[in-house]
């Protein structure tokens, strides 16, 4: 009896499932938000601030210096007394720190630039998401990357609230001129 029950439930769910596909979408809003015209432009102002490309400058130096340490450890290793092993060895340790930590701070100024962006495009991405789910009569929307594991990007609102992000910011912009 419960196999004849379980059987039926099953053919209910797989018959429904055509009808549940067409009210239903996935969407990555960061990724809607992070492609943005004004993300782009927000992103390149970040790397134009003079403290975090003087981060980016000395992360390069620092990197550069540790690949040096690495390679004469490596070319000249043998020839080395242990006591200028042992100090090479913390002279890359102290870099390789050094590294982390503006990585560190660099990554930390990249994830407040799209905090405020998030921040700032919320409100206006979920007005675009509810205009999107009357329009596409979107019953389910799922958060995409997250335990899906297959979706059709026919379903995939992504690129449509990005779009309509850059149309709503022209149009805020044409306004404010």
């Amino acid at each position: 009896m419960k196999t004849i029950y379980k059987n039926f439930i099953l053919a209910g769910l797989l018959m429904s499932l055509p009808s549940f596909a067409e009210n239903t979408a996935v969407i990555d809003m960061r990724a809607a938000v992070l492609s943005t015209q004004a993300a782009i432009d927000a992103f390149k102002a970040l790397e134009e601030d003079a403290d975090y490309a003087a981060n980016v400058e000395q992360a390069q130096s620092v990197q550069a210096e540790r690949q040096s340490i690495a390679e004469k450890l490596q070319k000249e290793g043998e020839t080395l007394s242990q006591s200028e092993i042992a100090d090479l060895q913390k002279e890359f340790q102290e870099k390789s720190k050094d590294l982390e930590f503006l990585a560190g701070k660099l990554q930390t100024a990249q994830e407040e630039t799209a905090q405020a962006l998030f921040v700032e495009k919320g409100p206006e991405m979920q007005k675009i998401i509810n205009e999107l789910i009357v329009a596409k009569q979107i019953k389910v929307l799922f958060q995409k990357n997250e335990t899906i594991l297959y979706s059709d990007p026919a379903l995939d609102l992504t690129d449509d609230v990005t779009s309509m992000l850059d149309v709503a910011a022209s149009e805020t912009a044409a306004q404010s001129e």
